[in-house]
């Protein structure tokens, strides 16, 4: 009896457990991206510049990249080829670039239309 109510237990806590892993891993699929950003396509990188949508555009001091799990990365992995969206300072330097997700370039389309 108590081997019973200790795999009952045991089953409930493991249950528990993947539903706290499966909320965490959902959340890090929500990212609101700014409403100011812009989509295009990243083709390269040469510092401090990146090739966006065929034209090189530099990288403002500070810039932050986003990895397609919101992870900041450098700019020496940033890959070959992305959808991204971006956004600038002040004075035209870009800021922020986000790797999108499959998601999210659906999402953007939709807006777009």
């Amino acid at each position: 009896m108590a081997f019973d109510r200790l795999t009952k237990v045991l089953a409930g806590l493991i249950v528990i457990a993947w539903l706290a892993l499966e909320a965490g891993s959902g959340y890090a699929q929500l990212r609101s991206l700014p409403a100011n950003a812009k989509r295009a396509e990243f083709s390269g990188y040469q510092s401090p510049f990146v090739i966006i949508d065929g034209e090189a555009r530099r990288l403002a001091p500070g810039a932050v990249i986003f990895d397609s799990n919101n992870r900041t990365i450098t700019p020496g992995f940033l890959p070959a080829k992305a959808d991204v969206a971006y956004t600038i300072d002040q004075t035209g330097l870009i800021m922020r670039i986000y790797l999108l997700t499959a998601q999210e370039q659906q999402r953007l389309d939709a807006l777009r239309r």
